[in-house]
């Protein structure tokens, strides 16, 4: 399962970050009426007056509060939903390279999310160049793991591709980092060679067989960006691991974006009331992720699924990523729809409401599919689930 519920020990972990944040960075009594007034004005500072937004933005008190108490505890509770489904390349005395680190949140969440890497001597750069940010971050990671911890955690002030320390990691990864850049103005040619600069900074901060990470929101734009980011690692020699099930093209057309939405039935009740207040509530959270690495060892009958590779023709059945809620489909009937990607392009997966509302059948679901003729009006491949 891509999404798994928290485990109770990772939500007991969340809740204690909320009430951590507030020993660590207490608000005046005055002026906590006002938090959902700040986190509002933020949230848009993030999105739609981006292009408005000052480059030290954060450095205003109530800007900063409000992303440790707002935004903080919501990207960890999308990465606690995440990690752990994801095969991170970890060994002891490993390192990771965590790119536009802020308040430490990769790590925060790691040691939230996967206790099996707790014991485990592991080194973090966290490059950022708001230094307050990873001083607040450093302060909570410390408070939440205790001092005698085996992580090593090196904040970093630097912009994520200035020259850096300690050779090449195991594990780069960049957090929402790339939706903060104002990509209004840009022209898709102008689109394309960021992602393929940006999928650069990350393969260079790897190791030979070291892997990337990058996570941000599931909005079109940033699913946009995932989608070029990876096929520029694609033409680096890297594959994608996950969500991906194929090495192919992305099969989706234009105007739709890979992106993953699950409920958030259990994050803490405190964060769901702060977004309420806010008039931002949250009935579900959403991302965009690649995780890819080097590929391995193939075998003749998996070099065939590499880019330039043979196809083995006509294929009638496939592994199928599902990547979109269900809805009613044009030929009535009561039937149900959800799209899907397969190393044979995008699917339209068909069956009774009740089927495609299934948990299996659900966002990140990987199920295998049996294709019966295309969709005259998406072209995307017919398919019942298996």
């Amino acid at each position: 399962m891509l999404f798994p519920p928290l485990a109770p020990e990772t939500r007991d972990g969340l809740e204690r970050v909320l009430r951590l944040i507030d020993r660590l960075f207490p608000i005046p009594r005055r002026f906590r009426p006002a938090l959902p007034k700040d986190v509002a004005a933020l949230s848009k500072l993030l999105t739609s007056a981006r292009a408005e937004r000052p480059a030290s933005y954060l450095s205003r008190p109530q800007a900063r509060s409000a992303y440790l108490r707002y935004f903080l505890p919501w990207n960890l509770y999308r990465l606690c939903r995440l990690l752990p489904s994801l095969p991170l390349p970890l060994a002891p005395y490993g390192a990771v390279t965590d790119l536009g680190a802020g308040p430490l949140t990769l790590p925060l969440a790691l040691w939230l999310s996967r206790p099996d890497l707790r014991s485990m001597p592991l080194e973090f750069r966290c490059v950022d160049k708001a230094g307050a940010m990873l001083d607040a971050g450093k302060a909570l990671f410390t408070a939440l793991a205790g001092a005698d911890a085996p992580w090593q955690v090196k904040a970093v002030r630097a912009a994520i591709d200035a020259p850096l320390a300690g050779g090449k990691a195991a594990l780069v990864s960049a957090l929402n980092v790339f939706n903060e850049r104002d990509a209004s103005g840009y022209d898709r040619a102008s689109f394309a060679a960021f992602a393929r600069t940006s999928a650069g900074i990350l393969k260079r901060r790897a190791s030979q067989n070291g892997a990337v990470l990058a996570v941000e929101p599931g909005v079109p734009k940033s699913g946009a960006f995932i989608a070029l980011v990876r096929r520029a690692l694609l033409e680096q020699g890297y594959a994608p691991i996950l969500p991906c099930p194929h090495y192919e093209r992305c099969p989706l057309p234009e105007d739709k974006w890979c992106h993953f939405a699950f409920d958030t039935a259990d994050a803490p009740a405190p964060l769901k009331s702060l977004a309420e207040a806010a008039l931002i509530p949250k009935a579900r959270a959403t991302l965009s992720f690649l995780l890819a690495a080097p590929p391995p060892h193939e075998s003749p009958e998996e070099k065939e699924r590499k880019p330039g590779g043979k196809t083995g023709g006509k294929t009638e059945s496939a592994a199928v990523r599902i990547i979109s809620d269900p809805f009613p489909v044009s030929t009535g009937g009561g039937r149900y729809g959800r799209y899907g990607c397969s190393a044979q392009g995008l699917v339209l997966l068909i069956g009774g409401k009740g089927d495609m509302q299934s948990p299996a059948l659900g966002f990140g679901a990987l199920v295998e599919a049996a294709f019966k003729g295309r969709d005259p009006k998406t072209g995307a491949l017919l398919a019942a689930a298996r």
